[in-house]
């Protein structure tokens, strides 16, 4: 078999660049935030990393494991939310985690793919497995770890969809006042509501 025929079948070469995995990478994040779950195709994610669709799928599969790959990289930064239930008091946790949360939303580095993120899952089910999956294994229950309380998963759950439904509000759907409201004053709302869910008998 020549070489060009194994590249063909979607085998890189010995040569390939190391980079190849994460310019793929890199593609599909953009590609999903742009058009979405549905609108993108792996066709078009490897025009954008500027290799051939069989490469895509060497290294990733379906469409949708290069979604999980890419959503699990851009996910990162909204760990530091799970790790601030550790960093001090957990009477303090509501007022932790709050803060990070809405800070990784005000910074657009972070704020466009979390968009993404979110976009995708709540209009394909796919995608919504996906971002499930994320966020029960490395998120709640974790944080569900942390607290000491027989209903802890459904407590962590509940501060979760507080944080998340008032994101959409602000930031996917654009509700006013919510929306243009000064973050200081959305966290100084929320916080105790997302503390009497981790804490509050």
């Amino acid at each position: 078999m020549t070489d060009a025929t194994a590249r063909r079948r979607g085998r890189p070469r010995r040569t390939e660049s190391a980079d190849t995995r994460d310019r793929i990478l890199n593609a599909a994040r953009e590609e999903f935030s742009e058009r979405g779950y549905e609108k993108t195709s792996v066709r078009a994610i490897a025009k954008a990393a500027g290799v051939d669709s069989a490469l895509v799928h060497h290294y990733f599969g379906t469409k949708e494991q290069v979604f999980e790959a890419a959503v699990e990289v851009a996910f990162q930064p909204a760990l530091k939310v799970r790790d601030v239930v550790i960093e001090g008091p957990l009477d303090e946790a509501g007022e932790r985690m709050t803060r990070v949360f809405f800070g990784l939303w005000e910074n657009p580095v972070t704020r466009t793919p979390l968009l993404a993120i979110v976009r995708s899952a709540v209009n394909t089910d796919a995608a919504a497995a996906v971002f499930r999956r994320l966020v029960t294994a490395q998120l709640m229950r974790r944080i569900a770890g942390e607290l000491d309380a027989p209903d802890a998963e459904l407590r962590a759950d509940l501060a979760a969809a507080q944080l998340v439904g008032v994101a959409m509000m602000r930031y996917v759907i654009k509700i006013e006042p919510v929306a243009s409201a000064d973050v200081e004053q959305i966290i100084a709302r929320v916080a105790p509501v997302v503390q009497g869910h981790l804490t509050n008998p």
